[in-house]
């Protein structure tokens, strides 16, 4: 009953939806707001009916409804409550349904917005947030319904969502379960925040083109769609952190990255989304950059379809498995509809949104962010070259190219120095107008007190790689141009009102939220920077068999392997295999390690978990390889060290507090007080 209650719901939402495009342009086009307003009822009426087959999806996997297809493949009756939960996106079809319920969601919110002074972009909101809406369902309700049923037939069993003819119910005595590597707190986090980033981006992508549609070349729809655009970009960045900090945690090869094309296809829309963020400030304050900003969330939004593209329809494999899969070849469609659309209505409208101000500087404010834009999208650029260039060459030549680490990080490196550097200037420069004398002025100061960090670098013994100190020398320069400038507006509110220092730098603070909030928001981004430097420039590995007592050295620290202990857990539902290692630091003993092997019996798959023991300097981590309990040989283990990598993991929290407070509505104040 769940399931046919699920179905249904499913395709009265499509079938919603489609009637919301219809009704919106037919509303529009005989300038009749009743089937306007009756679209946008459509439009929200697809958010109880996605919750009712959201709903249905989780009552079916917490009752162990394993003759429904979805419920067999992601869950089993020993999986806990908050995992059985989160099997809601643990495969291809609850993975669309949950897509299309945050996306109906968000519109559904947008729609009850007061519509006064916006109502000709209303029906076009419509058209496109219910189009994609539309679109993602078609996917669930005719290729992946994560309803369908099994059933037992002659020729074997078999999916359907009616019975087939002479088939019986078949009913599995238990499910598959989740894969290991997704039995982890972090992936009940990771993919709702990452998908909730990728969602949100298309508000602001909705109005953008129904400003483009209605011929309106203000910023207004920059202004409505603001707070949207901070939080799809706070949630697709927490969505990186975590699921970098779930790889580090969970995957066991000691990184946290690995330029992987599932990961590239989540940071593609957060490049473009970035400088989106940073290029609207311009159309804001110099009404410049119209162009830009267009271009901008144009990819994001299909950089958004792109990555899920990527991630769903099998083409990372193979693009032969694109070929026969059943929903790549559609999202290919959509992607190339909506892409060539939306730049043939940008073409038609480019004219009319050229701005009347132009750059008069090369070091004004402008003219740096505009460099900010381009290198973003260079590294955007060098991602998605390394994406498609390994299905490229199997077209080609027949023979898969992969395109590893080190083609990324060669690429990209000067070009993520070069942002650095402009987090450093940027804020220093004027708008309008700055010459290199007005901006060295302004400069001259922090970019000494910087010169301390390259001091403190060759004080701790670290003359080379030569691009490691240069490193370093970016993270101390735009810290202190930070700082530098929470003490100069402090300074300015302490001779002007009179204010302690304290007070003068907490009203500053809270009375300028996106300002400030955006330096917060850049000493985060240093921080994890500093982490990233630390373990992607100096980390070392050893790898070595021990017997039981025997130690093994990196560095300073020296492991010592205990014992092995193995037994099973969760009643049963996996064995362990896990090592006990002590762990000292010049002589002097600071951790004991559990580094373990996890086999699930009810997916018949292994997951490696390590030991970490962390502090602010550095981290010793340990995966235990492979084992032989009643052998001589003992155990294998692999060690890294990676410094400073737990300042990837400080920046985040720093990062989720600097946006929180960009987002939060400003107080108003007299202008000229900061």
């Amino acid at each position: 009953m769940a399931a046919d209650i699920g179905y249904g719901s499913l395709i009265i939402a499509f079938l919603a939806s489609l009637y919301g495009v219809g009704a919106a342009i037919y509303g529009e086009r005989g300038k009749d707001n009743r089937w306007v307003e009756s679209a946008r009822k459509a439009m929200l009426l697809t958010f109880p009916l996605l919750t009712i087959a959201v709903v249905s999806i989780i009552y079916l996997i917490l009752t162990d409804q394993f003759q429904v297809n979805y419920v067999a493949q992601v869950s089993s009756r020993n999986m806990p409550l908050y995992l059985k939960v989160s099997a809601l996106w643990g495969s291809q079809a609850g993975s669309l349904v949950f897509w299309s319920w945050l996306l109906a969601a968000f519109a559904s919110a947008v729609t009850l917005r007061k519509w006064d002074r916006d109502r000709d972009l209303l029906p076009w909101v419509i058209v496109v947030a219910s189009g994609t809406l539309a679109f993602f369902l078609f996917l669930n309700v005719f290729f992946e319904n994560p309803f369908t049923r099994l059933w037992q037939t002659a020729e074997g069993v078999t999916t359907a969502m009616i019975a087939p003819g002479n088939a019986i119910p078949f009913v599995p005595r238990d499910g598959q379960g989740l894969n290991p590597l997704l039995r982890h707190p972090g992936m009940v986090i990771h993919p709702p925040t990452l998908y909730l980033g990728f969602v949100a981006f298309i508000i602001p992508y909705a109005f953008a083109i129904a400003s483009l549609i209605a011929g309106r070349t203000d910023d207004r729809w920059i202004r409505v769609t603001r707070k949207w655009t901070l939080w799809a970009w706070l949630f697709l960045s927490l969505g990186l952190v975590l699921g970098a900090r779930w790889a580090y945690d969970v995957l066991g090869w000691g990184g946290y990255w690995g330029w992987d094309p599932v990961e590239i296809s989540a940071f593609m829309p957060w490049l473009t989304g970035t400088a989106f963020l940073h290029s609207v400030m311009i159309q804001e304050k110099r009404s410049m950059f119209k162009q830009w900003n267009m271009v901008l969330i144009i990819l994001t939004y299909d950089l958004v379809i792109f990555g899920t593209f990527l991630t769903r329809s099998g083409v990372l494999s193979s693009v032969h498995s694109f070929a026969q899969s059943a929903i790549g070849p559609l999202f290919f469609v959509f992607i190339v509809l909506t892409l060539g659309g939306s730049i043939g209505l940008l073409m038609y409208r480019w004219e009319t949104l050229k701005s009347k101000n132009s750059l008069s500087s090369f070091f004004s404010r402008e003219a740096l962010f505009l460099l900010n834009n381009l290198l973003f999208v260079g590294i955007l650029v060098t991602s998605f070259w390394g994406v498609i260039f390994p299905l490229i060459s199997e077209i080609v030549t027949g023979q898969k190219v992969t395109v590893g680490p080190p083609f990324y990080e060669r690429a990209t490196a000067p070009l993520f120095g070069g942002l650095m550097l402009l987090m450093g200037v940027a804020p220093l420069s004027a708008w309008g107008y700055s010459s290199w004398k007005t901006l060295g002025r302004s400069l001259w100061k922090p970019f000494l007190a910087s010169l301390l960090a390259v001091v403190a670098v060759f004080a701790l013994g670290i003359w080379e790689p030569w691009y490691a100190v240069i490193a370093f020398w970016l993270v101390g320069f735009v810290i202190t141009v930070t700082v530098y400038e929470f003490w100069r507006g402090s300074m300015s509110r302490m001779r002007r009102l009179g204010e302690s220092f304290f007070t003068a730098l907490w009203k500053l603070v809270t009375r300028y939220r996106r300002r400030y909030g955006g330096y917060i928001i850049h000493v985060s981004m240093i921080l994890m920077a500093l982490g990233i430097i630390g373990i992607e420039i100096f980390q070392t590995e050893t790898q070595g068999t021990l017997a039981q007592g025997e130690n093994l050295r990196l560095g300073a620290y020296t492991m010592t392997y205990d014992r092995l202990d193995n037994f099973d857990a969760d009643n049963g539902s996996r064995n362990v295999a896990r090592a006990v290692v002590s762990v000292s630091k010049d002589g002097e003993e600071v951790a004991e390690l559990y580094p373990r092997r996890d086999f699930y019996y009810d997916s018949q798959q292994p997951a490696t978990i390590p030991g970490v023991h962390s502090t602010l300097a550095d981290d010793f981590y340990v995966i235990l390889v492979d084992w032989e309990p009643v052998s001589e040989s003992g155990a294998t283990f692999k060690a890294y060290h990676n410094p400073l990598v737990k300042w990837l993991w400080i920046g985040s929290w720093a990062f989720l507090f600097g946006i929180i407070l960009t987002a939060w509505p400003e107080k108003k104040e007299k202008r000229g007080l900061a």
